[in-house]
């Protein structure tokens, strides 16, 4: 397939009391990217983003009007704006245009619910989406199992689209790695698993060779 693994702890799953040193944890265990969950346009969020420019911040925007949160964003440094199908049908070719604009790189994510063939406009449009973010569990809360049945969205991605990105997200974990990568997902979120785990190192480690080896 050629595309890289990626593997993005969440910062869902994180203390929050000391997000500054759970986030500087995860990279020196070896995480990508640092994946936040946005459900709310609150300036802690975005004023946190522009203390970690260093890092790739690949945000999900849970929100009812993505396009509100693009410029604030932007301004903060984050790295990645994914945002989600079903509140953004009617004006996605505006929004992915103004999120490269300010510089960042468009996700899109669909619920366990939402048919696949929603987001395929999105990655074939004149101004493409560069990555397809498909939700393993419903989003909002951590913890959750991870939906096996999801998959299937993930290998119809991956054929169709052999050098995409795509992000899975929810239950990602030892025991559930090796189905996403088969599937064809090359970006893990991992919440608990990672933090919770005693060497966050090995979780990271295990989960990036299981997405190399399914690509051989």
């Amino acid at each position: 397939m050629g595309v890289e693994a990626k593997i993005a702890p969440s910062m869902l799953s994180s203390d929050f009391a000391n997000l500054a040193s759970e986030a500087q944890r995860m990279l020196h265990s070896g995480a990508d990217w640092l994946h936040m969950d946005i459900m709310a346009l609150c300036p802690k969020s975005y004023n946190w983003c522009s203390s970690y420019r260093e890092a790739y911040l690949d945000c999900h925007l849970m929100v009812t009007n993505p396009l509100a949160y693009v410029e604030p964003f932007g301004k903060a440094g984050a790295s990645g704006f994914t945002f989600h199908v079903e509140v953004s049908k009617d004006n996605w070719q505006e929004l992915v245009e103004n999120i490269k604009a300010k510089g960042m790189r468009p996700g899109v994510a669909l619920k366990p619910g939402t048919p696949i063939e929603e987001v395929y406009p999105l990655v074939e449009g004149n101004n493409p989406v560069e990555m397809v973010l498909v939700m393993t569990v419903e989003p909002g809360f951590g913890g959750q199992k991870f939906m096996p049945e999801t998959m299937d969205k993930v290998r119809a991605l991956r054929k169709k689209y052999p050098s995409l990105d795509i992000e899975v997200d929810g239950g990602l974990g030892p025991s559930t790695i090796d189905a996403a990568a088969s599937a064809g997902a090359n970006c893990i979120v991992a919440g608990s698993s990672v933090f919770g785990a005693p060497e966050p190192a090995h979780v990271i480690k295990l989960m990036r060779k299981s997405v190399e080896d399914a690509q051989q």
